[in-house]
């Protein structure tokens, strides 16, 4: 019996990143799908959201703080405390852009969907920058060794890619990066699992 349970919607969403993170290390963990019960389990849940993550009788909310929590478990937090400083911050920046991409899911799709596919080079010029300063694009988000962050970036790169196909063309460090990220063999295995592709990203079904 696996030692981690996940309970969430029938999506991706804020999961999918440390889904990649636990299979990538080789773990397992049980999904608990919540659908029409939702409302029953509201008040239980910390801010009244899920996702809820149980590392046996330890029970935490907030998808950062669970990566983060998991980064530190599995020595995916820097060698020492600047360099967990620094992770934090590129986690942030990720987190940033996620939440301009949420906020186009399910409040501007119709509307923004162009605005936003316009203004991608300029967010993620930034990335691009901080990986090719990194060993010329050689290493991770930070350092030599993989991340929390990176799970969490390699996530949202991946729903970028589906919202607008070829958004990555002319970043060769993040390219490069991404394809490297994935092609971690449990990583790879988990990404062309059933479980992770039939899985919608995101609950109104756009993406």
């Amino acid at each position: 019996m696996p030692g981690y349970t996940i309970t969430y919607f029938p999506v991706r969403g804020r999961c999918s990143a440390m889904r990649m993170l636990l299979a990538d290390q080789g773990e397992k963990w049980n999904d608990i799908v919540v659908g029409e019960n939702w409302l029953e389990l509201k008040d239980s849940c910390v801010f009244g959201q899920l996702p809820k993550f149980q590392d046996g009788d330890f029970v935490l909310f907030q998808s950062n703080a669970i990566l983060r929590y998991l980064g530190r478990k599995y020595g995916l937090y820097g060698k020492n405390s600047k360099e967990s400083a620094l992770i934090d911050m590129l986690n942030d920046g990720v987190e940033d852009l996620r939440l301009k991409y949420i906020i186009l899911i399910y409040k501007d799709y119709e509307t923004g969907k162009d605005k936003f596919v316009t203004s991608l080079p300029e967010e993620l010029k930034w990335f691009e920058k901080i990986l090719e300063k990194n060993n010329k694009g050689q290493g991770f988000i930070h350092g030599d060794q993989i991340s929390f962050a990176d799970y969490n970036f390699v996530d949202l790169l991946g729903n970028l890619e589906i919202l607008a196909p070829g958004c990555l063309k002319g970043m060769p460090f993040i390219e490069a990066y991404n394809e490297r990220v994935k092609s971690r063999p449990k990583l790879q295995a988990y990404l062309q699992s059933d479980a992770h592709r039939k899985s919608p990203i995101n609950g109104n079904g756009k993406q």
